[in-house]
C-alpha cells in the first residue's frame, strides 16, 4: 500500500484516524502497531513475518543489554548486529555478491537465488540497529513494552521512505503523546503538500525521464539525454521528499514530530552540503553509526578521507544492490574529499559557482543512479557532453516532451528552493496558516485525487530500498 493510492486515502487512513481518536489513549499504540502491520502485510503478507521477527528479536537483546553488566553487554549487541545486518545482506545483497563472483571468474561457478526484497527492509533494520545500539550506550533505555518496540520499528508513516527515526528521538512520544486539532490541520496540510510533490510533479516527470531511458541509445541524441536526465533529477527528489513530507505530516496528525528529512538540497554550494540536506536521517544514521565510530576526523587528514570514502561506499550500497549504486556512492565520496582537499575555497571566489558546480556533480550522478547498468549512465552522460558527436535520429521530441510536462518542469524548477528564497519573509508568514492556504491546499488535493483516478502510472523510486 502506497500513500498515493486511493485505498490509502479513501479508507486506511480515514479509518486508522478516526478509531485513533475515539478509543483511549494507552490504547493507541496497540492500534497504531496492528495498522502497521496490516498496511506493511498490504503488499508483503509472507515477509511481514520477517518484520515481525526483527521486532521481537530486536526487543529481546535491547533487554539483555540493559540487564547485562561490564563487558558482557557487547554479547547482545553483537548478536543484535549480526541478526540485522544478516538480514538484510540476505535479503538484499546475496544476490548480488554471488552474481558478481560469477562475473569476476566469468562462469556460473555458483547458484545465484530469486529473493523477494522486503519493502522498506533498509529502513526499518536500521532502526532496529539505532534502538539496540543506543541502548547499548545508555542513550536510551530498553523499553519493557513490546508493543512500544513494535510501533517505533513498523510505524507506518515511515515504514517504507522513511524519514529514518532515532528511538531515542521519539520515545517520549511513544510512551505519551496528544492529538490536537492543530496537529492533525498542520500535519494534514503537510500531507497534501508532499502528495502534490509527488502525484503532480513526480509522477509526471518521471514518465517523461522513464520514455527517455526506455529508448535504445542510439535513438537518445543530446537534447533527449539532458531532458530525459533533468526529468529524473527533478522525479527523484520530489518523489522522496514528497514522500518524507507525507510522512512527518501523518505522523503529525498523530502526535509524532519527525524531523525534517530534506532542506532544498539543490541548492546546496558543495557535495558535503548537499548530503546535509538530502536525505538527511540516513546522513545522520551513518554519521552516527559508522563515521564517528570509526574515527571521524579525529584521526588526521588520510583517515578523515579514508572514513569519508567508506561512508559513501556504505551509502551507495545502502541504495542498492549493484555496482552502478556502489560507482555512485564513490563518486559522491570523491567529489567530498576534493572540496576538503581545497576545491572547495576554489569555487566559493565565484558567487553562484558553487551553486552551480554542485547541481551538475549530483545532476550527473543520478544519471548514474538511474541507468539500467554502468555501462549504459557512461554512454548516457557521454551523449550529454558530446552533442557533435550524437545527432543521428534522435527521437521525435513529442515522445518525452508536451506542454503539461514542460510546464511541471517549470514548477519543479522554481519549487526546488527558489520560491522560498525569494519570496520575502512577511509574506511566506501572511500565507502560513490563512484562508487562501487552505484553499489553495484543497484545490491541490481535488487536482491529485483526480490524475490519481485518471492515470494508473504512480511508480515509487524508493520501494527498492
Amino acid at each position: 500500500m502506497v500513500f498515493s493510492s486511493s485505498v490509502f486515502l479513501l479508507l486506511f487512513l480515514p479509518l486508522v484516524f478516526v478509531l485513533n481518536y475515539l478509543i483511549k489513549n494507552e490504547y493507541s499504540n496497540a492500534l497504531l502497531m496492528a495498522a502497521s502491520i496490516l498496511f506493511y502485510a498490504w503488499g508483503e503478507p509472507y515477509l511481514v513475518l520477517l518484520m515481525v521477527l526483527s521486532i521481537l528479536v530486536n526487543y529481546a537483546l535491547g533487554l539483555a543489554i540493559s540487564k547485562a553488566k561490564g563487558s558482557f553487554r557487547r554479547l547482545p549487541l553483537i548478536a543484535a548486529v549480526i541478526f540485522n545486518i544478516g538480514a538484510l545482506g540476505y535479503y538484499k545483497y546475496a544476490g548480488f555478491a554471488l552474481s558478481s563472483v560469477n562475473a569476476i571468474f566469468k562462469k556460473d561457478l555458483v547458484t545465484v537465488p530469486e529473493i523477494a526484497l522486503p519493502i522498506g527492509i533498509s529502513f526499518f533494520t536500521f532502526q532496529a540497529l539505532s534502538y539496540v545500539i543506543d541502548v547499548y550506550r545508555d542513550d536510551t533505555k530498553a523499553s519493557k513494552n513490546v508493543i512500544n518496540v513494535a510501533l517505533y520499528i513498523s510505524f507506518f508513516p515511515q515504514l517504507i521512505a522513511g524519514p529514518i527515526v532515532k528511538y531515542k528521538d521519539i520515545n517520549r512520544q511513544i510512551e505519551n503523546r496528544t492529538i490536537s486539532f492543530d496537529g492533525f490541520t498542520i500535519g494534514f496540510k503537510r500531507f497534501i503538500y508532499g502528495l502534490a510533490k509527488k502525484v503532480l510533479i513526480a509522477n509526471v516527470l518521471g514518465l517523461c525521464a522513464d520514455t527517455v531511458y526506455g529508448c535504445e541509445m542510439e535513438k537518445i541524441g543530446f537534447g533527449a539525454a539532458w531532458l530525459g536526465a533533468l526529468a529524473y533529477t527533478f522525479q527523484i527528489y520530489y518523489d522522496f521528499s514528497g514522500y518524507s513530507d507525507m510522512a512527518i505530516g501523518l505522523g503529525k496528525m498523530f502526535g509524532f514530530d519527525f524531523l525534517e528529512n530534506f532542506q532544498y538540497p539543490y541548492l546546496s554550494g558543495s557535495i558535503s552540503e548537499f548530503w546535509r540536506r538530502w536525505h538527511i536521517s540516513l546522513g545522520t544514521w551513518f554519521k552516527e553509526y559508522v563515521y564517528i565510530p570509526l574515527g571521524g576526523n579525529r584521526k588526521g587528514k588520510v583517515r578523515t578521507y579514508v572514513n569519508l570514502v567508506i561512508v559513501f561506499f556504505l551509502t551507495g550500497l545502502w541504495h542498492g544492490a549493484d555496482w552502478s549504486f556502489i560507482i555512485w556512492g564513490l563518486y559522491h565520496g570523491l567529489f567530498s574529499v576534493l572540496e576538503r582537499l581545497g576545491f572547495k575555497k576554489i569555487l566559493e571566489k565565484i558567487k553562484v559557482l558553487p551553486t552551480i558546480y554542485t547541481f551538475l556533480v549530483v545532476h550527473f550522478g543520478w544519471v548514474l543512479f538511474r541507468a539500467k547498468d554502468t555501462a549504459t549512465g557512461f554512454q548516457f552522460i557521454e551523449k550529454m557532453l558530446t552533442p557533435w558527436k550524437h545527432v543521428e535520429n534522435p527521437i521525435p521530441y513529442w515522445e518525452y516532451m508536451d506542454k503539461k510536462t514542460v510546464a511541471i518542469f517549470i514548477c519543479a524548477v522554481i519549487g526546488m528552493g527558489f520560491l522560498k528564497k525569494f519570496i520575502p519573509e512577511k509574506a511566506q508568514k501572511v500565507w502560513k496558516d490563512s484562508v487562501p492556504e487552505a484553499v489553495y491546499c484543497v484545490i491541490l488535493l481535488i487536482l491529485c485525487l483526480a490524475s490519481m483516478a485518471a492515470d494508473t502510472y504512480n511508480p515509487f523510486i524508493y520501494f527498492q530500498f
